[in-house]
This record gives C-alpha cells, sequence and structure tokens, in this order.
C-alpha cells in the first residue's frame, strides 16, 4: 500500500515518535493524543481494518495486545489502568485504514469515551 501512512511510518518515510519495534511490530506516540499516555501500535505490515483479519493472524493479535501490556508496564500505567481500543471502519472511528491498537492511559478512562 504505497499511500498508507503507517506503511511510510514502517518504512521510515515519515518520522514519528517510535518508541517499541520487533521484526513484526511498531510503536509510536499518536500525534492526536487524547490521553497523556497515547501510544499506537501497528503490525509492520499492511492489514486495512479488522474485519480483514482472518485466522492466520491470531497471533499477530496476541503480539499487539502482549506489546501493548509491556508497554503500560514501562510507562507505570499498568497498575493504576488503561485502556486497549482499536476502531473498525469510518463509523467505528477509524481515520487511518491501517489496523493500530491505541493503548491510552495517564489519567482516570470514562465511559464512553469522550
Amino acid at each position: 500500500m504505497t499511500d498508507c501512512l503507517f506503511c511510510k511510518i514502517v518504512k521510515k518515510e515519515i518520522p514519528s515518535d517510535i518508541i517499541f519495534e520487533t521484526d513484526t511490530l511498531m510503536a509510536f506516540k499518536d500525534i492526536n493524543p487524547q490521553a497523556p499516555h497515547h501510544i499506537l501500535i501497528i503490525p509492520k505490515n499492511h492489514i486495512t481494518t479488522v474485519n480483514d483479519l482472518d485466522e492466520r493472524d491470531s497471533e499477530l493479535i496476541g503480539e499487539l495486545v502482549l506489546a501493548a501490556k509491556d508497554l503500560a508496564k514501562e510507562l507505570e500505567i499498568a497498575e493504576p489502568g488503561y485502556r486497549l481500543l482499536f476502531n473498525c471502519n469510518a463509523d467505528g472511528g477509524q481515520d487511518v485504514f491501517h489496523i493500530h491498537l491505541h493503548l491510552l492511559g495517564g489519567r482516570k478512562m470514562t465511559w464512553p469515551p469522550g
């Protein structure tokens, strides 16, 4: 996907504040944070939406969640609490069509989000 913002970040064509990287994942600070800590965790391979996942991606989804857990601990927000969130498609709030897991913390989270 040549015009995908997150694919360009993975290729380091666009600068970002990368805080974690493996062979399969990357995590960076959201440029429009909704909490004191707002990290986006993405797979390096392009998957457009959660609807495009299949059984072969179950290990990848596990990696995303475990990376979020480890980052929450590193950011010292694990014990007070944090939120993990996937948005899917426009009505679900997805702005960049490359799946990404939001890790939000550093303040009390309310429901519904606001």
